[in-house]
This record gives C-alpha cells, sequence and structure tokens, in this order.
C-alpha cells in the first residue's frame, strides 16, 4: 500500500507543478494575441490551473497518509517546512491567478499587464513549488 500511495503522491506532485511550465510560452502568446484567440488562452489558463488545484488535493491527501504509514512525524522539520511552504502555495495560488484574469475583463489591466503578471506569478508559484519539492525529497534536518 505504501508504495501505491508513494507513486500515487509522486504523480500528483508532477501534475501540480507540470502545467505550469506548458503556461510560461502562453504568458508570452497572451501579450500580442488578438481577442478571440485571447480568450481561448485564458480558458486553458483557467483549465490549467485548476488541473493544479486538483492534484494539490491529491498531493496533500496521499501526503498526509504517506506520514502516517511511515515513520516519520509531523513534528519533523521537512514536514513542518514543507507544511507551512505548502500553506504560503494555497494562499499564493488563490490570490495570483484568479483576481489577474478577472482584473482584465473588469478592465482594470491591460493585455500586456496582464501577460506580465502572469508570467511573474506563474515563475514564483514555480519557485515555491520547488523548494516544497526540495523539502520532500532531499529531507533537510534543521532541528
Amino acid at each position: 500500500m505504501y508504495t501505491f500511495l508513494l507513486f500515487l503522491h509522486i504523480s500528483s506532485a508532477a501534475l501540480s507543478i507540470g502545467p505550469f511550465f506548458v503556461l510560461l510560452p502562453l504568458t508570452k502568446k497572451i501579450r500580442t494575441a488578438q481577442q478571440e484567440v485571447l480568450t481561448a488562452y485564458l480558458d486553458i489558463f483557467r483549465a490549467a490551473v485548476r488541473l493544479v488545484k486538483h492534484a494539490g488535493h491529491v498531493l496533500v491527501g496521499t501526503g498526509i497518509l504517506l506520514i502516517w504509514q511511515s515513520g516519520w512525524t509531523w513534528g519533523t522539520s521537512w514536514v513542518v517546512m514543507t507544511v507551512g511552504v505548502m500553506a504560503a502555495s494555497i494562499v499564493f495560488l488563490a490570490r495570483a491567478f484568479t483576481p489577474a484574469i478577472r482584473g482584465f475583463y473588469a478592465g482594470i489591466n491591460t493585455q500586456s499587464e496582464l501577460a506580465g503578471k502572469l508570467y511573474r506569478a506563474v515563475w514564483l508559484y514555480i519557485s515555491i513549488l520547488a523548494i516544497m519539492l526540495w523539502f520532500m525529497t532531499a529531507k533537510p534536518v534543521f532541528w
């Protein structure tokens, strides 16, 4: 059972970060896209963020089960750090993408500003996930 949970956990981690590498070139296309194509690009963006959210649910669930089935405890430094970074990533994910897209449709942001915001947010989110991935794989001991 542990091996299966680990497989699900690793697969959901890949699904949590992978789509954002596809979104990077998409943000550059958003900058100059015509209105008909822009709507399709933003729909792709929203679908990718939705996929990442659901993969994150599987990631958290399997992570909890893996901690429960393993010899690690909730007080282990890398587990605490991962949970802390995960909480930050949840807040960031909720505030980074959807409000920027809504702001564009509301006329607050120009197309160029939207592309810039989304591009920076994608890189920042990839960085946050990379830190979390490092904690889970390297399992550093801080205390």
